[in-house]
């Protein structure tokens, strides 16, 4: 250890504790994979939970024992941890759901878990890198992960398209996002957050020039991975197709390393231009709600109106992120929390209803899905009734809270808008819930197993009870969000 801190200034690997171990758990997959004789799809999705289970149990057993490693490179706080707290569940319940797709469709196992492992790794370093080398790093980490998982339904061509286009696309972000670091180190001399914010208090660093070109770069690369508009048009080919589960936990993981990235960037490197930059934010945001939402409502596969679904989301938390207060902050944090369990539980049941190689995806296969998997339609009813922000699901707390922060920060127009868009997006929402009870006839709902996997089950059991109870008792996550927020650095 002493010849590690001679090495590097400031390093203690102590600290990154929650990182080494996923990616010593992944490597460890690949080999105990390797030595199994047999397709033993259960023990590696066991070992993989408990991998995520020691990850998040370090980050937590970590707070106030470190404020930063490797030389302020990495920001060790309670906006950290919030933030890798949930990439390790969301990653648990993508594993769980996960363990059925392998088992009906004879997928490679080890490698699918140890990709899971791996991108959690880069997103939850991407979650607490307070400098813009660390946090390319860690982005193209998780990226090259996904982009695997994307195309891991090997037999199918839409799969392997789709992670082709994300691919290119994803690499076109990236060399954005490098090349805005490259203009931000040539105006402040440093990629470090805090040194950043400090030099810019302290001296009187142009606001025009290279600083404002490069900041923008850096918030293409983060808005691509975040599915903001215009950066989105990947999104609905990759989520409609890679496998359901995995759907799921692209759309919910890079939505959290992304706007946990682009909060502690704009935040703590580079306070003083959020005025600046808010009107671009703002605009965004409109955008990014209105084509979501807009476009949404015309689909009839299922899969691509969730992925609609989650591009309008992104525009809802760039409220928060505009507003840029504590209770934006906050309000953000909450709602990454929201949409993650909603949409993991979302996808788990369009997997279950679509069965192998998920021939029913579409709204119309789902006419008599409440008479013949009560169930199944109650989750998944639950999980739409959150996307759409109705009481008393998580998913309204989600919003009263960055509608809030919004007013707040006198954002009142963009929060019009996202109250519009919401009202005009649960059509969509509601039309499948009323597809599933409402239509008389039945469509391809008979067709589907009466006894669904135990691990598909559990999945949507965690993300329901999650989302119906923090619903109805929401002051919990709601201070540890906010004591997040008071931690970040």
């Amino acid at each position: 250890m002493s010849a590690v801190h001679n090495a590097v200034p400031g390093a203690d690997l102590r600290a990154v504790l929650p990182e080494g171990i996923l990616a010593a758990g992944g490597m460890g997959l690949l080999l105990l994979g390797a030595s199994l004789r047999k397709r033993r799809p259960g023990l590696l999705a066991g070992a993989t939970i408990v991998v995520l289970a020691l990850a998040a149990g370090a980050a937590l057993l970590g707070i106030g024992h470190y404020r930063s490693a490797f030389d302020d490179r990495i920001a060790l706080d309670g906006f950290a941890t919030f933030a890798k707290v949930l990439l390790c569940a969301a990653g648990a319940v993508a594993v769980s759901a996960a363990h059925s797709f392998l088992k009906q469709e004879e997928a490679p196992q080890p490698e699918l878990f140890a990709l899971v492992l791996f991108a959690t790794t880069g997103m939850m370093l991407m979650a607490s890198a307070a400098d813009l080398l660390v946090l390319f790093v860690a982005l193209e980490t998780f990226s090259l992960a996904f982009y695997v998982l994307a195309a891991f339904r090997r037999g199918r061509r839409d799969s392997q398209e789709a992670s082709l286009k994300y691919f290119l696309t994803g690499s076109f972000a990236s060399a954005f996002l490098l090349y805005g670091v490259a203009l931000c180190y040539g105006a402040l001399g440093t990629t470090r957050f805090p040194g950043s914010g400090t030099l810019m208090a302290a001296t009187s660093v142009p606001v025009r020039g290279l600083l404002p070109v490069g900041l923008a770069l850096v918030l293409v690369g983060l808005a691509f991975k975040a599915a903001a508009v215009p950066f989105h048009m990947w999104t609905p080919d990759v989520y409609d197709g890679a496998p359901a589960p995995l759907s799921g936990f692209l759309a919910a993981g890079s939505k959290v390393a992304a706007y946990a990235a682009a909060l502690r960037l704009l935040t703590s490197a580079f306070p003083l231009l959020l005025p600046q930059w808010r009107p671009a934010i703002g605009t965004v945001a409109v955008l990014t709600m209105v084509v979501g939402t807009v476009v949404g409502v015309a689909q009839t596969n299922v899969k691509r109106m969730l992925a609609y679904s989650a591009i309008a989301h992104s525009g809802f938390l760039l409220v928060g992120v505009a507003a840029a207060n504590p209770e934006g902050i906050s309000g953000s944090l909450f709602y990454l929390a929201a949409y993650s369990f909603t949409v993991l539980g979302a996808f788990a049941v369009v997997y279950a209803v679509g069965g192998p190689g998920e021939e029913r995806i579409r709204i119309d296969d789902y006419r008599g899905l409440g008479r013949r998997h009560p169930w199944l339609a109650g989750a998944l009813a639950l999980m739409l009734l959150s996307l759409a922000g109705i009481p008393p699901t998580i998913g309204f707390w989600a919003k009263v809270q960055v509608f809030g922060a919004g007013m707040k920060a006198g954002l009142g127009p963009l929060v019009v808008v996202g109250v519009l868009t919401s009202t005009i997006a649960a059509a969509f929402y509601l039309r499948l819930v009323a597809v599933m009870f409402l239509d008389g006839e039945e469509g391809w709902a008979s067709a589907v197993k009466e006894k669904v996997a135990p691990g598909l089950g559990l999945a949507v059991a965690v993300a329901s009870l999650a989302v119906g109870a923090v619903g109805l008792a929401p002051n919990f996550l709601i201070e540890l969000a906010k004591k997040a927020t008071f931690a970040i650095r």
